[in-house]
């Protein structure tokens, strides 16, 4: 029975390292999630300021058709003054004049705030195309570490699925299908040593009859209270 249980002991083990494997694993690909994230949010951003800069060209455009636009009617109107008649008329004309450069000088200044706003977004962009070659490579370079992390683990995990399947072999099959059963319901863990007549598993005393026949190792025990298969660990 002692060879049983200490088989059982290092299939316990031989699961333990696997599920810390597997939690490894689980979040080389939160991580590498949270890369493609970041380069995706920074992609984003850089895409919304390139859309605002397409606006503000399209906008400046329209601008300067305007302007160009007023210009050619005040041609048009300066023209018209040497042919008014009256004093009335005359005045009138003036005043669209005037009111066509008013409206010009307003669409001249929107035209320079454009061209302000256009210069910051190509300078920022400038920066964050310098910004987005370093945190490419960094991402690059951390996705590569993570790669070799992932096939190192994996290797692993085929090298303990090989050894499970050994010991597994030399166990009862009744005997395995207790300890399948039992870590099934104990969350993992099926087997724990008592130590000081303490359960592992638990941190519960157990009889000081059942401490004494554990130490004999010639049956199979269970703790009272965690009901895990329990084995004695000398403490020499």
């Amino acid at each position: 029975m002692k060879e049983q249980i200490d088989n059982l002991v290092k299939l316990q083990g031989i699961e333990t390292e696997s599920n810390e494997i597997r939690s490894i694993l689980s979040n080389i690909t939160q991580r590498l999630d949270s890369l493609s994230c970041r380069l995706n949010e920074f992609e984003q951003t850089t895409k919304d300021e390139e859309l605002r800069l397409n606006d503000l060209k399209k906008s400046y455009v329209l601008y300067k058709s305007d302007v160009e636009m007023n210009i050619s009617r005040l041609k048009k109107s300066q023209e018209r003054l040497a042919s008014i008649k009256t004093n009335k008329e005359y005045q009138s004309l003036l005043k669209e004049i005037e009111d066509v450069k008013t409206i010009n000088s307003q669409i001249e200044d929107q035209m320079l705030e454009c061209l302000e706003q256009m210069d910051d977004i190509e300078r920022v962009l400038a920066d964050r195309n310098n910004e987005y070659e370093k945190l490419s490579e960094q991402v690059n370079k951390e996705k590569q570490t993570i790669d070799q992390e992932t096939e190192k683990n994996n290797k692993r995990l085929a090298e303990l699925d090989t050894e499970w399947k050994k010991f597994s072999g030399k166990i009862d099959p009744q005997l395995l299908k207790t300890y399948l059963m039992v870590r099934d319901k104990a969350g993992g863990i099926a087997v724990v040593p008592v130590k000081d007549a303490v359960c592992r598993g638990c941190n519960i005393n157990i009889p000081p009859q059942m401490y004494n026949d554990l130490q004999r190792c010639d049956s199979l025990k269970f703790c009272p209270s965690c009901q895990r298969i329990i084995y004695w660990k000398d403490t020499n």
